[in-house]
């Protein structure tokens, strides 16, 4: 598999949905990470991303517009010791307190399935980064309906032990705009990861994203060698 441009894939459709890209500069010293949500609807274009102690909640830029937080509300990004966890929903809480107890990513996401929103099914696409001793490796995993039958969720779970400087992985939870959205399929995608500022990196995600549908966009840079990390939170609503 050759890697493409994450721009070009981003632009290539006007609704991804909610993606999560993962990967190592080129120049190898940073993971990069990034998390966008988007939405077709009021009650999820009325949304920003806001920063905690381990990392960010979803927040209602009108609170008096809110009409139902179960599947807009959430913690994205959540850190736990070297591990860096991020989802498209409130499975980071569930990863976050099972890992603590013991269990592995894969194990924690057992507990869970595809989002309750028929007839789209909305899979749950999660990822964790882990650096330590100078090293990173990271997961991606996706829990979905077979192909739009809520009877069956099937699971799957990508490792990348040794990832290689100046690539990535991109994925997200739909394959393009829809009725029903359909659902992303394969593997994730490999992309290209260059040696951007991290503004640079943002501003190019941001700006392939659909003008209509994008509400938010998070990225992390983390210094491998010394677990350091700088963050960015691009909001449409300021």
């Amino acid at each position: 598999m050759n890697p493409i441009s994450l721009e070009k894939d981003i632009a290539s459709t006007t609704y991804p949905g909610r993606g999560i890209v993962i990967g190592r500069s080129a120049d190898g010293t940073k993971a990069v990470i990034a998390y966008f949500i988007m939405g077709r609807s009021e009650n999820s274009r009325n949304r920003v991303f806001i920063e905690t102690e381990d990392g960010i909640r979803t927040q209602a830029f009108d609170p008096s517009k809110l009409v139902d937080p179960s599947l807009i509300i959430y913690a994205p990004v959540r850190q736990l010791g070297n591990n860096t966890i991020v989802t498209n929903g409130d499975q980071t809480d569930t990863v976050y307190d099972l890992m603590k107890e013991g269990q592995t990513f894969e194990q924690s996401l057992r507990t869970r399935e595809f989002e309750p929103d028929g007839p789209n099914y909305t899979p749950r696409i999660s990822g964790i980064v882990e650096c330590a001793d100078g090293k990173m490796n990271y997961s991606m995993s996706i829990l979905k309906s077979a192909d739009g039958n809520p009877d069956c969720c099937e699971r799957y779970t990508f490792s990348y032990d040794k990832p290689i400087a100046g690539l990535g992985r991109f994925i997200h939870t739909y394959m393009g705009d829809g009725n029903p959205l359909p659902s992303f399929e394969g593997e994730p995608t490999l992309v290209e990861i260059g040696d951007d500022s991290i503004d640079a990196f943002a501003d190019k995600i941001w700006n392939a994203l659909d003008a209509d549908n994008k509400v938010s966009l998070y990225v992390r840079y983390i210094d491998i060698a010394t677990g350091n990390s700088e963050s960015k939170i691009i909001n449409k609503n300021q």
